[in-house]
């Protein structure tokens, strides 16, 4: 990436003076602080020990201990004297929210023959936990309670496009209970997409082409799904808002004021249930009607057909829907010399079940984190900015502990949040990183400075090989293998950072590893300890590379003498998001131009088969100019403000410390005016106009989504609204960073 300003804003303590450096090696820090600093950070390295994550790991993950249970409590309060004994001040934050657990799950095929599925995973003897007391059973939270029996229909992986593809076949689910793979988007997407199209229930499976044994030897003899295996999780609309669902946009505390549950737009209208593809295969057996489009078939031994025929299912479920105490774990360790400005790590504490990998690796690697700051403290050491390490409860029902937390602190972390630096579960192979585009120099340093535990590399060198080895053009492997700086992914959701980025524009990193850990343990029963030895990190030498790259992303926050961010990065990628949008618009208006012309010369009618039920789509709408000259004005004017301000405060001096304090309040501060204050369209709580879940993708992310799925949903005149309201947040960030430059 070609960048005229490369360097940090860096201050100098020089004769009673801050004065900023040009090209230091370490980003934020001047040449006699660095020292020190990289001093600091070899004695933290010290202090981690691979043995210690694993025993933590297997304390921690020795029974199921999910949201609401007392192992769950049991657990917070395990993390909470963990913290204690390392010298933290900690406590426990607790809210009560609403939490759904199952009462009744059925499932039969009702015709044209008999079958009761078994929605039930078994213990093995190879999987010491397997089968203990106090699992939840295998259920998809916040669907409707139903009792529901209609024709089954197959819909592949339940997304708009693939009910594009029903249509034109005839196939309407209205009064059906639909089928769905589980991949290609977050699981809620599915019952929500189907319910939309009037169906009146969900079942959700796993075909064994994409978890089982297409891929490899299946659980317990490999780490793939056997064909009992199921995916527990959520289904809430959290692309609506995440968190309680009965307390949006404020904390539910024990006196909070409550929706309705019926007035909650976050949960389902319809009933879900997830099973394995042994529950799935005399269901998709029973099928008659159109063979599935070759896309749509998996790897089961059937001929894989979309339904309307005699296939008929029975489907009930009814929850408990409890209010539950979600035990927040917070330790603070107070700043030096800026105590009221907060860097914030956090890593859930709740499983589905045993939750070995998704959480307690993060977490075990987290707490190492916190063991080895607090013997740094014990030796003398304090941070320069105050540290909040947080063990967050309720984040797989989506996001509770953490959605409420921020929600009940919004006021106090607008004004002190620095940075929030997130890991979910950790495994071996590749450093993931996404987040604030305006921390992405600083995660190029880090990672250039932690060492991958396999080859001996930096983990920057191994994760640009693996990048550039994936490019699908030589040019583009060209191109990654001469760019010397990490690239963050956006972020959508799906872990606890959402509260902080989205809802309130704080920094954010989101951390961890993986790639070589394949398997189809996700909130199962056989997310484990003993799978994730065999199967994953067994050495746990990767929860070190975790720590030791999360821990110096804390340790260079809190000490930097100027805060380590780079707008002209953000300004940048913003600029080819714009250039996206604009694409996609042209693209769009080049297909649905084609399409109309096949209609209108009655192409789609001679092209079918005559034999076979065929309908044609219906007729695409125009789509218009749409200006975006705003957007473009706006993106250069913040990269003229970006490289402005980093060429200012290399060559001005702060005269005190008071200034310097103001200068970096400002610098955290600035992304916070990319926020949207009427929030997104249709979902008011989601506030940040360069990145949020999408409303179909759930997990994944949409960059200047206000602009781009007002694109993506033809609807043209919120489109043009969303380019005007992205333009004015881009032009206010760059008028912010005119004000730090000018000293205001």
């Amino acid at each position: 990436m070609n960048r005229k300003m490369k360097t940090g804003l860096l201050l100098c303590l020089v004769s009673g003076h801050f004065t900023f450096a040009q090209n230091a090696p370490l980003k934020g820090f001047d040449s006699q602080s660095i020292s020190k600093q990289q001093q600091l950070e070899q004695q933290f390295d010290k202090h981690l020990d691979a043995a210690n994550i694993g025993q933590t790991m297997k304390a921690l993950s020795a029974k199921p201990h999910h949201l609401g249970s007392a192992e769950g409590k049991r657990v917070a309060e395990q993390v909470l004297q963990k913290f204690k004994s390392y010298g933290w001040d900690a406590k426990l934050e607790t809210y009560h929210v609403l939490f759904p657990t199952p009462k009744t799950r059925q499932l039969e095929l009702i015709a044209p023959t008999r079958f009761t599925a078994q929605l039930k995973e078994p213990a093995f003897p190879e999987d010491a936990t397997s089968g203990q007391e106090g699992q939840l059973p295998t259920y998809n939270a916040w669907g409707a309670d139903g009792d529901v029996t209609g024709e089954l229909v197959f819909v592949n992986y339940g997304l708009p496009d693939d009910y594009e593809q029903l249509a034109k076949l005839g196939i309407d689910v209205k009064g059906k209970i639909v089928i769905a793979k589980y991949g290609r988007s977050w699981r809620g997407i599915k019952p929500k997409v189907a319910y939309e199209h009037g169906a009146i229930g969900c079942i959700i499976y796993s075909d064994p082409k994409d978890d089982g044994y297409y891929q490899g030897d299946v659980y317990p003899k490999g780490p793939f799904k056997n064909d009992q295996t199921v995916q527990r999780g959520s289904v809430m609309d959290m692309v609506i808002y995440p968190g309680d669902p009965l307390t949006p946009g404020t904390a539910s505390t024990a006196k909070a004021k409550r929706l309705e549950r019926s007035d909650a737009t976050t949960i389902l209208k319809i009933p879900v249930l997830p099973i394995s593809y042994g529950d799935a295969l005399p269901l998709l057996s029973a099928l008659e009607g159109p063979v599935a489009p070759a896309e749509w078939r998996g790897a089961l031994p059937i001929t894989y057909r979309i339904g309307t025929g005699s296939a008929k299912v029975h489907l009930k479920v009814e929850s408990n829907w409890d209010i539950v105490p979600a035990y927040n774990v917070i330790a603070t360790m107070k700043g030096s010399e800026y105590p009221d400005q907060w860097v914030i790590r956090g890593n859930h504490h709740d499983a589905w079940v045993n939750g070995a990998d998704d959480p307690i690796s993060g977490l075990a690697a987290q707490l190492e984190e916190a063991k080895a700051i607090g013997q740094l403290a014990k030796a003398g050491f304090r941070p320069k900015r105050t540290l909040v390490y947080c063990a967050w409860d309720g984040e797989e029902p989506s996001l509770l502990g953490s959605t409420e937390w921020v929600e009940d602190h919004a006021e106090e972390l607008k004004k002190k949040a620095v940075a929030y630096i997130n890991s979910d579960g950790n495994s071996r192979g590749f450093l993931q990183a996404g987040g604030s585009h305006a921390l992405e120099l600083f995660m190029s340093e880090i990672a250039k400075d932690v060492k991958d535990p396999q080859t001996g590399t930096s983990v920057f060198e191994r994760k640009r090989a693996k990048d550039a080895v994936s490019a699908s053009s030589a040019k583009a492997q060209t191109t990654i293998l001469k760019k010397d700086t990490l690239t963050l992914g956006a972020l959508g959701t799906g872990s606890d950072y959402s509260a902080f980025l989205q809802h309130l524009a704080i920094p954010t990193l989101n951390l961890g590893f993986g790639g070589e850990d394949e398997g189809g343990d996700y909130h199962s029963i056989y997310d484990s300890y003993d799978d994730y030895v065999r199967f994953k990190d067994g050495t746990f030498v990767y929860g070190v590379a975790l720590a030791q790259t999360a821990g110096r992303a804390v340790l260079r926050l809190a000490n930097a003498p100027v805060l380590p961010f780079d707008f002209s990065n953000l300004s940048q990628t913003v600029g080819k998001y714009v250039e996206e949008v604009k694409a996609l618009t042209g693209q769009l208006k080049e297909k649905y131009a084609a399409e109309n012309a096949l209609l209108n010369s009655k192409s789609y009618q001679l092209a079918a088969n005559p034999k076979e039920k065929w309908i044609a789509p219906a007729a695409k709408p125009e789509v218009p100019n749409i200006d975006f000259s705003q957007l473009e004005e706006a993106v250069k004017t913040l990269q003229k403000s970006a490289e402005s301000l980093n060429s200012q405060l290399n060559s001005k001096p702060a005269t005190d410390k008071k200034t310097a304090t103001r200068i970096n309040q400002a610098l955290y501060q600035a992304e916070r005016s990319l926020l949207i204050a009427e929030g997104l369209p249709k979902r008011a709580w989601y506030k940040h106009s360069i990145y949020a879940p999408g409303f179909y993708t759930g997990y994944g992310v949409k960059t200047l989504p206000g602009v781009r799925e007002a694109v993506e949903q033809n609807n043209w005149s919120e489109a043009t609204e969303q380019v005007q309201t992205a333009a004015s947040r881009i032009n206010a960030l760059a008028q912010t960073l005119d004000q730090i430059s000018q000293g205001k």
